[in-house]
C-alpha cells in the first residue's frame, strides 16, 4: 500500500514546498503502516496493487493527531497509481467502503480531503458526498482539510 499510495499523492510534491511535502510524505507512511481497526482496502489488476484506501470504524479517531472526532466510518488516503487512473478503480474502492460501512449498519460515511485534490473532491461530488464546513480542520496554518459527508441508507447510497 505504500508504494501506491505514493505514487498517487507525489503529483502534490509539486506544490507544495519542500518541507511541507517531506511532513506530508512522512504522515503519508506512518498512516498506511500504523497498527488498529482500519481496514486496507486494495485493488488489483495483473497480479498488482493499484489502488488502496483505509476504511475506518466509527470512534477510531481517523485522525487522532489533529484531535478530530469522528463517531461514523471515515474513508482515509484513496490512492490510484497515477498509469491506472481513469479506469473506474476509485469509484470500485469508494463503492466497496461504502458497502462495508453499510454492512455494519453505517449511515454515514466521512472523509476528509483537501482544496488542492481537485479531482478527488470531483469524485467524491460525484458519489454524493456534500462539504460540510463544521467539519473541516487546520492541521497547520494556511492548510485546511474539507470534511466531506455522505448519507447511506437501506442498502444504498441516499
Amino acid at each position: 500500500m505504500e508504494a501506491v499510495t505514493l505514487a498517487a499523492y507525489a503529483q502534490y510534491r509539486a506544490v507544495m514546498p519542500e518541507h511541507h511535502w517531506k511532513r506530508y510524505k512522512d504522515h503519508l507512511i506512518q498512516t498506511v503502516h500504523e497498527e488498529g481497526p482500519q481496514e486496507h482496502i486494495v485493488a488489483e489488476y495483473e497480479g498488482a496493487i493499484v489502488g488502496s484506501v483505509l476504511l475506518y470504524p466509527p470512534l477510531a479517531s481517523a485522525y487522532a493527531d489533529f484531535n478530530v472526532d469522528n463517531d461514523v466510518p471515515e474513508v482515509r488516503l484513496l490512492a490510484v497509481v497515477p498509469t491506472m487512473r481513469r479506469q473506474g478503480i476509485a469509484d470500485v474502492l469508494m463503492e466497496e467502503c461504502e458497502q462495508r460501512a453499510m454492512s455494519t449498519g453505517g449511515k454515514v460515511l466521512e472523509l476528509h480531503t483537501m482544496e488542492m485534490m481537485r479531482e478527488a473532491r470531483r469524485l467524491y461530488e460525484r458519489r454524493g458526498f456534500i462539504h460540510v464546513p463544521a467539519f473541516d480542520f487546520s492541521p497547520t496554518p494556511h492548510v485546511v482539510v474539507m470534511g466531506y459527508r455522505l448519507q447511506l441508507t437501506c442498502g444504498k447510497r441516499a
